[in-house]
Order: C-alpha cells, then sequence, then structure tokens
C-alpha cells in the first residue's frame, strides 16, 4: 500500500473515530427500542440466559447518544440472592488489558516514555539479552515472543520452587493469589524466545502484569491510585476496582461454573447444587491486576467506550495506533493492535472488541466507530456461546439497520 492511500485511509479511520466522539461528548440517553428490535435481541439473550434464578449476564447496547438496548439477567450472587443489574460489578477479565495499554499511550503523549523502550530498560533485574529486544509496543501487541512459564502442576511448582524464593508455599496458593511480582518472578531466569519480538502473534497474560510496574517505575505513584485518577476519573468511571486480597467491591458479582460431583472442592455451591463458585480463591492467577483485574459495571463501562473514542482520555492519533492491527492472529478476519481485536470481515463495518474470561466469568465488549455502536455483554458463568451469540447479537442489528 504506497503512501498516499495509507494516509487517505488513516484520515478516514479518525474522521470515524471524531464522529463517535461527538456523539459521546453528549450524555447517553436511553431510547425506546422499536419492538421488532427490542423482540429480536430478547430472543437472542434469553435464549441463553433464560433461568432467572441462575447467574446470568447483563447486556447493554448504545448507538451514538442513544441507549437502544439494555437488560440484565439472572442472579449476580447466588448465596446473597443478589440480583444482576446494570450496577452490578463484574470482573471484565482481559477486557482489562486496553486500560493498560491506553495507560503506556498516555504516558507516551506525556513524554514519560516511549513504547520503542526496552523491557530491559525497566526491569534491569532480567538476566538475559532478550529483554532488550522486546519493547513496550511488543508487550502491548502480544508479540513478545515470551513464554508463558508459570507453574501450574506440583511437577512445575517442584522445579520452580528450587529456583525462586517465593512467599507461598504450595502451589494452590501460589495460583490462586499470587500477585505480579509472583507471577513474573520466572522471568527472571529466562533465557529463550518462542520466536522473535515482533514477528508473529501469542496472546500472553504475564507481559501485561507487567504495565504495573512500568507504570509505577515511571510515575512513582501507586498503580491503583494513577489509574483512578488518569484513566477512569477522567472517562467518568466511578465504580470501577482492581482486585484485590482484602478489598470491598460493592454490589459485586460471584462468577459460577457447572457444578461437577466428582471435582473436590471448598468452593460455595448452589442449593439445587447446579452451581459452583469460581473465581478469587479458586481459578487460577485470578489476583493479578494489568491483565484482568478490573471490576466494572456495564454503565460504566459504556461511559468509557464513549470517553475513549470521543478523545478524552488519548489524543485521536494516538486511538488510531491503538486500534490498527499491528499483528494478525489466529482469528479469521482479525488483528491485534494495543489492547484491543481489530475485525475486518468483508461487507462488515470495523469492530474494535476485547474478550475475557477470567474463573467463570465471561464477557464481550465492541466498538463500531463507523455506525456509533457500543455494545456489551457481561456474564457470571461461563458455559454459554460467546462467538454464537455475538454474532447472533450482529445479525439483529444488521436486520434492523443498525449494523
Amino acid at each position: 500500500m504506497n503512501s498516499g492511500i495509507r494516509l487517505f485511509l488513516s484520515g478516514l479511520i479518525i474522521a470515524a473515530i471524531a464522529l463517535g466522539g461527538f456523539f459521546a461528548c453528549k450524555k447517553i440517553k436511553t431510547h425506546e427500542t422499536p419492538a421488532p428490535l427490542q423482540q429480536s435481541l430478547d430472543s437472542v439473550f434469553t435464549s441463553v440466559f433464560r433461568l432467572p434464578d441462575a447467574p446470568g449476564a447483563v447486556v447493554m447496547i448504545a448507538k451514538n447518544d442513544s441507549l437502544i438496548y439494555k437488560r440484565s439477567f439472572g442472579m449476580a450472587a447466588l448465596d446473597k440472592a443478589l440480583k444482576m443489574t446494570d450496577s452490578t460489578l463484574l470482573n471484565i477479565c482481559s477486557i482489562s488489558k486496553q486500560f493498560s495499554a491506553v495507560a503506556l499511550i498516555k504516558l507516551e503523549e506525556w513524554e514519560r516514555l516511549s513504547l520503542d523502550d526496552s523491557v530491559k530498560k525497566y526491569f534491569p533485574q532480567y538476566k538475559s539479552k532478550i529483554f532488550s529486544k522486546i519493547t513496550l509496543s511488543n508487550l502491548l501487541s502480544h508479540t513478545s515472543g515470551l513464554p508463558d512459564n508459570r507453574p501450574y502442576t506440583e511437577d512445575d511448582w517442584k522445579v520452580y520452587s528450587k529456583i525462586h524464593q517465593s512467599c507461598f508455599n504450595n502451589i494452590s496458593d501460589f495460583c490462586h493469589y499470587c500477585p505480579w511480582q509472583e507471577s513474573c518472578a520466572f522471568y527472571e531466569n529466562l533465557d529463550t524466545l518462542k520466536f522473535e519480538p515482533g514477528t508473529a502473534y501469542d496472546y500472553q497474560n504475564p507481559t501485561y502484569q507487567l504495565v504495573l510496574p512500568i507504570v509505577e517505575i515511571v510515575t512513582g505513584k501507586n498503580f491503583d491510585l494513577w489509574m483512578k485518577e488518569n484513566i477512569f476519573m477522567p472517562a467518568g468511571m466511578t465504580e470501577t476496582y482492581y482486585v484485590q486480597q482484602g478489598r470491598i467491591i460493592p454490589r459485586m458479582a460471584h462468577a459460577y461454573r457447572l457444578a461437577d460431583s466428582t471435582r473436590h472442592t471448598n468452593a460455595y455451591i448452589s442449593e439445587n447444587g447446579r452451581w459452583e463458585e469460581f473465581d478469587y480463591g479458586e481459578a487460577n492467577y485470578f489476583t493479578t491486576k494489568a491483565d484482568g483485574g478490573i471490576y466494572t459495571s456495564a454503565r460504566d463501562f459504556l461511559k468509557w467506550q464513549h470517553a475513549l473514542f470521543s478523545g478524552k482520555i488519548i489524543s485521536e492519533e494516538a486511538l488510531y495506533q491503538a486500534i490498527q492491527p499491528h499483528i494478525t492472529t489466529d482469528i479469521p478476519d482479525t488483528g491485534y493492535g494495543y489492547g484491543f481485536f481489530i475485525e475486518e470481515k468483508p461487507e462488515m463495518p470495523r469492530k474494535i472488541f476485547h474478550t475475557g474470561d477470567n474463573g467463570a466469568f465471561c464477557t464481550y465488549a465492541a466498538t463500531i466507530p463507523e455506525k456509533g455502536i457500543n455494545y456489551i455483554i457481561f456474564a457470571n458463568r461461563n458455559d454459554w456461546n460467546r462467538e454464537a451469540t455475538v454474532a447472533a447479537t450482529d445479525s439483529v442489528l444488521r436486520a434492523n439497520r443498525i449494523l
């Protein structure tokens, strides 16, 4: 592609972002949904989340400054009989990565760092020269080539604990409660890459966990506090938190998987014996923050989508770089930018999205700038087909000339 065409396309995409921003600056209003659209969307989601006394989901769809669909299904917490609503706080899992990516992009705009900086610059304790070849850009685009060598089994733990000191005495506690320092400790003696940085795509969680210490090194502030002051608050997000031991999160949902009588667990099991709690304390590597630790409400996340695409958080030019496909992924017609998947299907408008899985939380969030659409599906159960549900949602939006 020659430079003239590239600049032309860049201008079109930035214009689409700016158009979305025009509407995002307005207060989001509830719009009376046409009956055919309401019924079609209800049909999609009630077929998936049909039982009112089971774990469920919250779904919100906005077009420009109008909320055209909002519905909650099922229960947020079975042990407390807490119903799901748009104010329920759920773990959004790997959708958290876009906040971390935007944090580094914002610091680059402020000239506090460069995405071309090497990882070695911030982690001199990592001995191998391989970290001099890996940039912050590689971390954000999943092109670092770093493997995930965290311990998962007893055999892994025996090898790991001989090399690394840990505050944990066993593999179970390590996997369930370790912070980023423990989760990323294997980098200290790592000396082999899976591939040369920038040459391939390999989705990784530990690489995103490194964003937390980078933010603290560069700013001199606690990560949670810096994110609140510089990312969440400018977006108008007042009910968004990072998971942390001992932290009380209001209106918090728990996540549930189908119970299995052959599985030995101390987790809460629903009275009907069907659902087993599966989140903090039960799921592996649940407590790290920058890669998947955000709890937020659907209504707060919708504020984020609008603020981000209106230029309130980072500039339109910086956002353009974040939502460019820096690498091709293993998902058809989809690339990865900085904290975002970019879907470019034939005869479909460009979609910026991310999925998330953490414990039994299963989430999806998408923005379609060209059409001014934002939509969210946050569920606290993992027994549903996310891809089929999203495809059905898109079909309904197309049939109703919204997408």
